[in-house]
C-alpha cells in the first residue's frame, strides 16, 4: 500500500521535529517567523493542519490563544531561563513548543 500524501507530510514533520535551545532561534524570532504552540497541543498536528492550509481546524487555536506569535516577554523569559523547545520548521515558519517536564 502506497502511504498518502498526508502520511508522507507527517512522518517528514515528525523527522524534523527537535528540541533546541532557544537562544538558538533568536534570529527567527527577531524575523518575525516563530509560531508558538501551546503545550496542550500536539505540535505536529498543529504543523500538519498548517501545511494543509486547514483554516478549520487552526482558527479556533488561534482564537483560543493556542497558536500565534511568541510574545516578546515569552521569548525573554525562555531566554532567561536557557529553555529548550521542541521546533519544528514549515517554512517560513518555526513553530516552537515548550518542553514540559514529565
Amino acid at each position: 500500500m502506497t502511504p498518502s500524501v498526508d502520511e508522507i507530510e507527517r512522518a517528514k514533520l515528525i523527522a524534523e521535529t527537535a528540541k533546541i535551545p532557544w537562544s538558538e532561534l533568536q534570529r527567527f524570532f527577531a524575523a518575525g517567523s516563530v509560531i508558538g504552540v501551546a503545550p496542550e497541543l500536539d505540535l505536529v498536528e498543529v504543523a500538519c493542519a498548517m501545511a494543509a492550509d486547514n483554516k478549520a481546524v487552526v482558527a479556533p487555536w488561534v482564537e483560543a490563544g493556542q497558536v500565534g506569535a511568541v510574545s516578546d516577554s515569552q521569548a525573554l523569559e525562555w531566554l532567561d531561563s536557557d529553555a529548550l523547545v521542541w521546533a519544528v520548521v514549515l517554512s517560513p515558519w518555526v513553530l516552537v513548543q515548550p518542553v514540559v517536564a514529565t
